[in-house]
């Protein structure tokens, strides 16, 4: 007579049973690794001779967000942008792109992430041309939209982009990447150089391209530039993401508001304007204000345990 164990091991794996195995694991695979557009894990990173920049890192990134990436100057926010592109390489941890570990440069990352640097280098050639040597490393790349983006931002097709203003070269880099249409564009202060027109060209440009499939992750100094785009924050500091959070999850967390008077109020951070006091509070009204991106970057370097606490319960408590 079989023993229990033997009659499961023949009913589960045969017939069926090692079909329902397989589809099982093929779910939880994709379920657990590929749940993240990108994926850091424990990164390690120094520079040479240079004290650690980073310890322990650990980030998460979905499909179809815009994330704005915040952090003091010396952060490191480029060498962690660098990182998710496999420009520079981690002391230890991981950082995967859908799962591929992007330290090995496999072609599937390569050719589904596109990264404008905040210091360009742009070669003795017009757009057109430039599309010529150049577009043909990215598969879904849309030579229809690249035009279509280059008049948006009032680029001139063959204008020879090195001799052009820097404003004008960025905004041929962007209209580029944009028509990639690679799973992750990451952009690194792609507003410094340009003009109030093409600033808000590039805010209605970036929202129009974003989708389910695609994220945008925007390093940034000039916050209010994004801060009416973006819809999750990142906070680098002190060599760690200290905030990881929705604007949604910010205003249902706190409360922003102007006041004459704080005294007798529960103010988390504070700071004088012309107008009054600038305060940020816990919102505990349910009711919704416009968040101050800008006031609330500067509460959180500024090491406010209490709004770090209500921001992220759980990391900080």
């Amino acid at each position: 007579m079989r023993e229990p164990r033997e009659e499961f091991m023949k009913s589960f794996f045969f017939p069926f049973g090692i079909t329902k195995f397989i589809l099982t694991f093929v779910v939880y695979y994709y379920t657990n690794t590929l749940l993240y557009m990108i994926e850091i894990k424990g990164l390690n990173f120094s520079y040479p001779r240079q004290p650690l920049l980073f310890k322990d890192l650990d980030l998460s990134l979905q499909n179809g967000h815009i994330y704005g990436l915040l952090g003091k100057n010396g952060a490191g926010k480029s060498t962690l942008l660098k990182n998710m592109v496999g420009l520079v390489f981690a002391a230890s941890g991981t950082c995967r792109f859908k799962g591929f570990n992007v330290a090995k440069r496999p072609v599937a990352v390569l050719e589904d992430i596109y990264f404008i640097a905040e210091e360009l280098f742009v070669p003795s050639l017009s757009p057109v041309q430039f599309v010529g040597n150049t577009a043909g490393f990215y598969p879904k790349f849309s030579k229809s939209d690249f035009y279509s983006y280059l008049k948006l931002l009032d680029v001139e097709l063959d204008a020879v982009m090195d001799k052009q203003s820097f404003g004008q070269q960025k905004k041929a880099m962007i209209a580029f990447g944009l028509a990639t249409h690679t799973s992750l564009l990451i952009m690194d202060e792609p507003t410094n150089g340009l003009d109030i027109p093409s600033k808000v060209q590039f805010r209605k440009l970036i929202a129009s391209v974003l989708t389910e499939d695609r994220c945008i992750v925007i390093s940034t100094h000039q916050v209010r530039d994004l801060d009416s785009l973006i819809d999750t924050l990142l906070v680098l500091h002190l060599g760690d993401i200290v905030v990881n959070c929705s604007i949604d999850e910010v205003t249902e967390r706190l409360s922003f508001g102007v006041y004459a008077d704080t005294d007798g109020m529960q103010v988390l951070y504070e700071e004088e304007s012309m107008r009054g006091k600038n305060a940020i509070l816990a919102n505990t009204t349910a009711k919704f204000s416009k968040p101050d991106i800008e006031l609330l970057f500067n509460a959180i370097i500024s090491d406010s345990k209490p709004l770090l606490n209500i921001l992220n319960p759980t990391r900080h408590e």
